[in-house]
C-alpha cells in the first residue's frame, strides 16, 4: 500500500491507526524470518516505508476535529503528537522493540536504514495527550532508551545511520521534559550520557576526516552538529543538574576538538587517513568561507562546554597556546637567522610554518569562544562560568606577577618569577598576545613574508571579541567581581590603559603593513571601533598620541592608509568619528574637528568648484577623491548615535546637496551614482529616527531631489547587456532600501521633537510641506515602470521591492486609488505575481499589503473603482489559495486577516465563490463536510463586518476550516 499526494480518499485517524497497527504485524512477521527473498525484501521496505509515513504524519489536537488525508510528507522536523486514541498503539513497548529490532536487521542497506531510522527518530519525539501521566512518559524514555543502547553499543556506525541516530538522541533530549528525563533510573541515565559523550567524539573524528576529504555529503558534520546542540540542551539547565554533573563528559568532547583541530603529535588534524591528506591551502582558501563563519555554532557549543569544565579547559589552552608561540618565535628566528646566512635562500620549510599558524589558528577560535558571547544588541557580560573560575581561585593568585605577565607580551610567561600564581583568565589572553607581539616582531624584522594573513585576522577578531567584554569592565552589571579582572581591566586602572595603547599600536601597525589584504584590514578597523564605539573606552584611546597621528595621517589621505579599500576607509571613518565624541574640553574637540572632518570638506569643495570641474571630473585623481569623499560620508553617519546625530546631520546636510549636483556629472558613471545613493540610504536609516519635523522634511527635500535627477537620467534608457541590468538591479536596489528606510520613521521614531537640535538650527524657510509619503510615491512611480519580471530573478531585490510595497499599503493606504492609471495596474499586477509566482516570504507580505487596501476601499464606500474592482479580483486569488491549493501553514494568518477583510467587502461575490465550488462536487460526502464546513465558518460573523472582535472569531473558525478541509480538494 502507498499513499499519492493526489488521491481523493479520505483517512479519518482510526483508519490512520489501523493502518499501523497492520504495518506493525507485518513488519513483525518479516523481522522474525532469518532470511527474505529479493521480492519479500522489497514488500518489507515498502512496509517499512509506509510506517515511516504514517508516524510523520504531523497529528493536530483532537478539539480540532482533523480528518487526515493521504497527502505524507515525510520531514525530520516534525514531531509526534498523536491523540490519547493512539496509545495503546504506541505505549505498547513491544512495537518500540520491533522497530528497534527492524534496523538491527536491515542497517546495513542503507535505504531500509533510512525508514527504520526516521521512525525511530518519529517515536523518540513522542508528546501530548497520548501520555496519560509522567510516569508513563518515564517508562516510555527507560524503555526508549534501554533500546537505543542495546542497538549502538559496541557497533561501527554506518554512514547512512549517523545523522538519523543525532535525530533521535536530539529528540530524545529537546522533547521530553528534564524532570521526566531525571526521573529515568539513573545507571541508565549515567549509560545515556555516556553513549552521547562516546558519539559525539567519534562523529567529530569523522567529521574532521569528511573536510580532509572534501566530501560532498558531509552526513557526519550533520550529525555532530546536532549532538552538540544537544550538549547545548542539557548543560544549560542548572535545574535538573548540579554543578559538576556533566564536567568529565564536557573535558572529552573538548578534547576531542582539540585534537582533531592540532596537527600531529598532540592532535589527529595533519595525519593521513588511508593514504588522503589534507587539501592544500590555497584550495582551502577558494573553496570555503572563514572557518569562524563556518563553523560558528560548532564553536559555539564547544565554547560552553569549556566553560563548564574551566578547571581542565583553561589551563589546556594556556599551556598549547603558550608552546606554540615558543615554537613559532623559534622557527622564525631559524628562518631570519638562515636568510642573513644565503640571502638567496629557497630552502625554508613551509609546512612545519604552516602546520603552526593552523594550530593557533583553531586554538584563538576556541579561546574567543570559551571567553566571550557573541553579542547582537545586548551588552556584552563575562560568562558567569568564567568570572565564578577567577574569583575561586583569586585568593591564589598574585596580582603583581598577573599584571607583569600581561603586561611583558615579549617574554615568555614561564621565564617571569611567581608565574604559576597567575589569574588563569588573564593569563589565556596574555597566551593570545604573545602571538600578537611575534607577529609584531615577524615584522619589524622584515619577516612578513614568512606570516599567515589568517593569523593575523585570528588576532585581531579575538582582540575585538575580548575588548567588547572585558575591557573596562562595568561592576554594577555584576552581582560579584574577579578581583584580578577588576584590578587588570576595570575603570581607571593602569592596566586597561596599558592595553588600550597596545590595541591601538597594533590597529596602526596592521593598517600599515596589511593594507592589501581586505579581510585582515577590515577586521583591524572593526577592532577600532570598538575601541571607541563605547565613551569610557573612547575617553582613554583619545589620550594615546597614535590616536591624533592616525587621525591627521587620514584626513591628509597619506599612504598607507590611502591604500585601504572602500570599505575598510568607512569603517576607520566611522571609528574616527565616534573617537571624537570622547570626553574632550571645549578647545580640544573644535582642534579634532578641524582636524578630522574639516580637511574633507575643504578638498570636496576644492575639486567640485574647480571652473574646469566638468572636463576633469574622468580622470582618475579626481575619481579617487571623489569616491573617497563618498566612503567617507557613509562611515560618518554610521558613526550616527543619539547625542551626536545634532552636530553629524548638519554637517552631511551640506554635503547631500552637493551630492546631487554630482548625480548630473557622473549619470554615466554607474559605481559613482551607486555610491552617491548609497551616501543617501545610509543618512536616512541611521538618523531618520532622530529628526523632528523640521529636520526629516530638510532630508525628504534632499532625497525627492536626488529620484528626480535619477529618474530624468534614466528613464527612457535602454539598457541591453547584461552588465547594464546588473547596474540598473544594484541602482533599484539601493533606491528602494532608501524609500524604506524613510518609511521606517513610521514605525521607529525617537525624536518627536527637534528637541536634540536646539542650538544647532539654521533656521527654517517657511511654506514647505514634503512628506515621507510624497517622496516614497514618486519613488515607487520611479521603480514600478523599471521593475520587469527579469530583474524580479534577483532574491534580494524582489524581496526588498515588495517589502516596500508592502510598507507603502500599511502606513498610506489612501494614497494608492490615487495613483495613475497605468502605475496602478503595475502596482496590483505586482501583487498579483507575488502571490502566484514568487516564493512564500513574498506572498506572506503580498497578503499584508491586501488587507489595509480592502479595508480602505470598505472605508471609501466607492464600489466602482478601480481598487474595488482589485480588490474582488484578489478575493477570488485568496479563496483559491485557502481551500484549493497546497500552502505553507505559516501564511494562514495572513491568509486569513486578507480573506475576512475581502469577504467583507464583498460578500456576495464570496457567497457565490461557495456555490460555484459545492456544485462542482459529485462525492456527496465531500459535498456535505464542505457545506457544513463553510457554515461554521461565517457562522460566528453573519452577515461579516470589520470589527476586531468578529475578525478574531472568525480566523479561529477559519483555522477549525482548514483543519477540515484544508487540503481536501488539492491536486499536486
Amino acid at each position: 500500500m502507498e499513499f499519492h499526494g493526489n488521491c481523493k480518499r479520505v483517512f479519518q485517524e482510526e483508519d490512520l491507526r489501523q493502518i499501523f497497527m497492520l504495518t506493525v504485524g507485518v513488519l513483525q512477521e518479516f523481522s522474525r524470518r532469518e532470511n527474505l527473498s529479493a521480492q519479500m525484501s522489497s514488500v518489507f521496505q515498502r512496509y517499512l516505508a509506509l510506517a515511516n509515513q504514517v508516524l510523520s504524519w504531523n497529528f493536530l489536537p483532537p478539539n480540532l476535529g482533523r480528518h487526515y488525508i493521504a497527502m505524507f510528507e515525510s520531514s525530520q522536523n516534525v514531531l509526534l503528537k498523536p491523540t490519547e486514541s493512539w496509545r495503546e498503539a504506541l505505549l505498547d513497548s513491544r512495537v518500540m522493540e520491533l522497530f528497534f529490532t527492524v534496523h538491527r536487521k536491515i542497517r546495513e542497506d542503507s535505504d531500509m536504514a533510512q525508514d527504520s531510522l526516521q521512525c525511530l527518530a518519529q517515536l523518540a519525539s513522542l508528546h501530548g495527550p497520548v501520555f496519560p501521566d509522567e510516569g508513563s512518559q518515564v517508562d516510555y524514555l527507560a524503555h526508549f532508551i534501554e533500546g537505543l543502547l542495546s542497538t549502538i553499543n559496541g557497533i561501527e556506525i554506518e554512514d547512512s545511520e549517523a545523522v538519523g541516530i543525532s535525530s533521535i538522541i536530539s529528540n530524545l533530549i529537546t522533547v521530553f521534559p528534564r524532570n521526566v528525563l531525571t526521573s529515568v533510573p539513573s545507571e541508565l541515565f549515567s549509560s545515556f550520557v555516556n553513549c552521547l559523550t562516546h558519539l559525539t567524539c567519534s562523529f567529530g573524528r569523522s567529521a574532521a576526516l569528511e573536510e580532509v576529504l572534501d566530501k560532498d555529503d558531509m552526513v557526519y558534520m550533520e550529525a555532530y552538529d546536532k549532538l552538540l546542540e544537544s550538549w547545548l540542551t542539557l548543560v544549560r539547565d542548572d535545574k535538573h543538574f548540579h554543578k559538576g554533573f556533566f564536567t568529565q563528559h564536557a573535558v572529552q568532547v573538548f578534547n576531542s576538538y582539540i585534537q582533531c583541530h592540532l596537527a600531529a603529535p598532540d592532535g589527529t588534524r595533519n595525519l593521513t587517513a588511508n593514504g588522503v591528506a589534507s587539501r592544500e591551502e590555497e584550495e582551502i582558501s577558494e573553496l570555503q568561507e572563514d572557518d569562524r563563519d563556518q563553523f560558528s555554532d560548532q564553536l559555539a557549543s564547544v565554547g560552553m562546554l569549556g566553560r563548564i569544565a574551566a578547571e581542565h579547559c583553561m589551563p589546556l589552552l594556556t599551556s598549547l597556546l603558550e608552546e606554540r608561540v615558543t615554537r613559532l618565535h623559534g622557527q622564525l628566528q631559524r628562518q631570519q637567522q638562515q636568510l642573513l646566512a644565503s640571502p638567496g635562500s629557497s630552502t625554508i620549510n613551509n609546512k612545519m610554518l604552516d602546520d603552526l599558524y593552523e594550530d593557533i589558528h583553531w586554538l584563538i577560535l576556541v579561546t574567543g569562544y570559551l571567553l566571550a558571547d557573541d553579542t547582537q544588541g545586548e551588552t556584552p557580560l563575562i560568562p558567569p562560568e568564567i568570572m565564578e573560575y577567577s574569583i575561586k581561585h583569586s585568593s591564589e593568585v598574585d596580582i603583581n606577577t598577573t599584571l607583569q605577565i600581561l603586561g611583558s607580551p615579549g617574554e615568555k610567561a614561564s621565564s617571569i618569577p611567581g608565574y604559576s600564581r597567575t589569574d588563569s583568565v588573564i593569563r589565556l589572553l596574555s597566551a593570545v598576545l604573545r602571538v600578537s607581539e611575534v607577529e609584531s616582531r615577524a615584522i619589524r624584522a622584515d619577516l612578513t613574508h614568512l606570516l599567515s594573513p589568517q593569523m593575523g585576522k585570528d588576532i585581531v577578531w579575538f582582540l575585538k571579541r575580548w575588548a567588547k567584554t572585558y575591557l573596562l569592565v562595568d561592576e554594577k552589571l555584576y552581582d560579584q567581581i574577579s578581583l584580578p579582572l577588576s584590578t587588570a581591566f576595570g575603570a581607571d586602572t593602569e592596566g586597561s590603559q596599558w592595553i588600550i595603547g597596545y590595541l591601538l599600536q597594533k590597529v596602526i601597525s596592521n593598517l600599515s603593513v596589511w593594507s592589501s589584504e581586505q579581510d585582515l584590514a577590515n577586521d583591524t578597523v572593526q577592532l577600532l571601533v570598538t575601541l571607541v564605539e563605547r565613551r569610557e573606552r573612547a575617553n582613554l584611546v583619545i589620550q594615546c598620541e597614535n590616536w591624533w597621528n592616525l587621525a591627521k595621517q587620514f584626513a591628509s589621505r597619506s599612504p598607507p592608509l590611502n591604500f585601504l579599500s572602500s570599505p575598510v576607509q568607512r569603517t576607520l571613518m566611522k571609528a574616527l568619528v565616534l573617537g571624537g565624541f570622547a570626553h574632550m574640553d571645549t578647545e580640544t574637540k573644535q582642534q579634532y574637528w578641524t582636524e578630522v572632518l574639516q580637511p574633507l570638506q575643504q578638498r570636496f569643495l576644492r575639486v567640485i568648484n574647480q571652473e574646469n570641474f566638468q572636463q576633469m571630473c574622468q580622470q582618475e585623481e579626481v575619481k579617487q577623491e571623489i569616491t573617497a569623499t563618498l566612503e567617507a560620508l557613509c562611515g560618518i553617519a554610521e558613526a550616527t548615535q543619539i547625542d551626536n546625530v545634532a552636530i553629524l546631520f548638519n554637517f552631511l546636510m551640506d554635503f547631500l546637496n552637493n551630492c546631487i549636483g554630482l548625480m548630473e556629472v557622473y549619470k554615466n558613471t554607474p559605481e559613482t551614482v551607486n555610491l552617491i545613493i548609497e551616501v543617501f540610504v545610509e543618512v536616512a536609516h541611521k538618523q531618520i529616527c532622530y529628526l523632528g519635523e523640521s529636520k526629516a522634511m530638510h532630508l525628504y527635500e534632499a532625497c525627492l531631489t536626488l529620484l528626480q535627477v535619477y529618474s530624468k537620467n534614466n528613464l527612457g534608457r535602454q539598457r541591453i547587456d547584461v552588465t547594464a541590468e546588473e547596474e540598473q538591479y544594484q541602482d533599484l536596489l539601493l533606491i528602494m532600501e532608501l524609500l524604506t528606510n524613510l518609511l521606517s520613521k513610521e514605525f521607529i521614531d525617537f525624536s518627536d521633537t527637534d528637541e536634540v537640535f536646539r542650538g544647532h538650527e539654521p533656521g527654517q524657510a517657511a511654506g514647505r510641506s514634503v512628506s515621507a509619503a510624497d517622496v516614497v510615491l514618486y519613488g515607487v512611480n520611479l521603480i514600478l515602470p523599471l521593475m520587469s519580471q527579469d530583474l524580479l530573478k534577483f532574491p534580494t531585490l524582489c524581496n526588498q521591492y515588495y517589502k516596500l510595497i508592502t510598507f507603502i499599503c500599511e502606513i498610506f493606504p489612501e494614497k494608492i486609488p490615487q495613483l495613475p492609471e497605468d502605475l496602478f495596474k503595475s502596482l496590483m499586477y505586482s501583487l498579483e505575481l507575488g502571490m502566484t509566482s514568487m516564493s512564500s516570504e513574498v506572498c506572506q507580505l503580498c497578503l499584508e499589503a491586501l488587507t489595509p487596501l480592502a479595508e480602505q476601499c470598505a472605508k471609501a464606500q466607492e464600489s466602482d473603482s478601480p481598487l474595488f474592482l482589485a480588490t474582488r479580483h484578489f478575493l477570488k486569488l485568496v479563496f483559491d489559495m485557502l481551500v484549493l491549493q497546497k500552502h505553507n501553514t505559516e501564511m494562514t494568518t495572513a491568509a486569513g486577516e486578507a480573506f475576512y477583510t475581502l469577504v467583507c467587502l464583498h460578500q456576495a461575490e464570496y457567497s457565490e465563490l461557495v456555490e460555484t465550488l459545492l456544485s462542482s462536487q459529485q462525492d456527496p460526502i465531500i459535498y456535505q463536510r464542505l457545506a457544513d464546513a463553510f457554515n461554521k465558518l461565517t457562522a460566528s460573523s453573519t452577515p461579516p463586518t470589520l470589527d476586531r472582535k468578529q475578525k478574531m472569531a472568525f480566523l479561529k473558525s477559519l483555522e477549525e476550516f482548514m483543519a477540515n478541509v484544508g487540503g481536501l480538494l488539492c491536486v499536486k
